[in-house]
């Protein structure tokens, strides 16, 4: 299993960025396709984005895409979350996930999470 660690979250207004990090440890970090998902409160977890083994794919739900960048850094270990024009109903606790196979929308499918960073976007 992959151990991650999600930060950078935030309170923002609408319209602002914020870039969220997760550094991951414990296993050969590329081995891993990286997604991000999102749950507000109430509401159940749900696919934000993903991105292959080396970057060289990525994939968006339709709520997020032109807005939100994923990305990653394998020298590092850690993938990123760059978030622009941000809405209120981007308002939720965001977690990374590791999956051998690209790519899966469905959180049943991940073994593990990190602890989340909450993001709240006021209007």
């Amino acid at each position: 299993q992959v151990q991650l660690a999600e930060s950078g979250g935030g309170l923002v207004q609408a319209g602002d960025s914020l870039r969220l990090s997760c550094a991951a440890s414990g296993r050969t970090f590329s081995d891993y396709a990286m997604h991000w998902f999102r749950q507000a409160p109430g509401k159940e977890r749900e696919f934000v984005a993903a991105i292959s083994w080396r970057g060289g794919r990525t994939d968006y739900a339709d709520s997020v895409k032109g807005r939100f960048t994923i990305s990653r850094d394998n020298a590092k270990n850690t993938v990123y979350l760059q978030m622009n024009s941000l809405k209120p109903e981007d308002t939720a606790v965001y977690y990374c996930a590791a999956y051998r196979t690209y790519y899966s929308t469905r959180p049943a499918d991940f073994g593990s999470w990190g602890q989340g960073t909450q993001v709240t976007v006021s209007s």
